[in-house]
């Protein structure tokens, strides 16, 4: 299957394919990242600990956190092995934590990206810039909006 990377299409396919969870518990990022990687579908052919790890390691290199209280947490080079596996995860936290944000605001919401080539990856990371820098769409986010909610809003916004 070959993977759209026309604009919102990818993000939609992504989020789609990760899901949006409510409520994940911690102090910390890595305390964070332990819990999301209890809850969400780990791609064939990792385990929760090396997708733990990788997430922990990228985070001890530079704060993933981008500022509006949004975190892109990622790993350092790809972790999915296969196009069809790759997920993004939407990952709202019961209470927001200090990631070091470049404004300062304390992280509410992680968009945990799980990716396979760094074109994916580059692409990705675009799109979500994009769609940071709306009002809408960052509104959307503080209120902790569903999955079909904010799919809905990416494909709107991509128009």
């Amino acid at each position: 299957m070959e993977l759209d990377l026309s604009g919102s299409a990818i993000l939609a396919n992504l989020i789609h394919q990760g899901g949006v969870f409510y409520d994940v518990e911690g102090k910390n990022p890595d305390e964070i990242y332990k819990n999301i990687c209890d809850i969400i579908k780990i791609p064939d052919g990792l385990t929760a600990e090396q997708v733990y790890n990788a997430l922990c390691a990228r985070e001890q290199v530079l704060s993933t956190a981008v500022g509006n209280g949004i975190a892109l947490p990622h790993s350092r080079a790809a972790i999915v092995k296969e196009d069809e596996q790759q997920e993004i995860c939407i990952v709202y936290l019961k209470n927001p934590i200090d990631m070091q944000a470049p404004d300062e605001r304390e992280v509410f919401v992680m968009f945990v990206l799980l990716t396979s080539n760094s074109q994916v990856h580059l692409k990705v990371l675009t799109e979500l810039a994009g769609l940071f820098r709306n009002l809408r769409f960052r509104k959307a986010l503080e209120a902790h909006a569903p999955e079909a909610e904010l799919l809905s809003l990416i494909r709107e916004l991509d128009k």
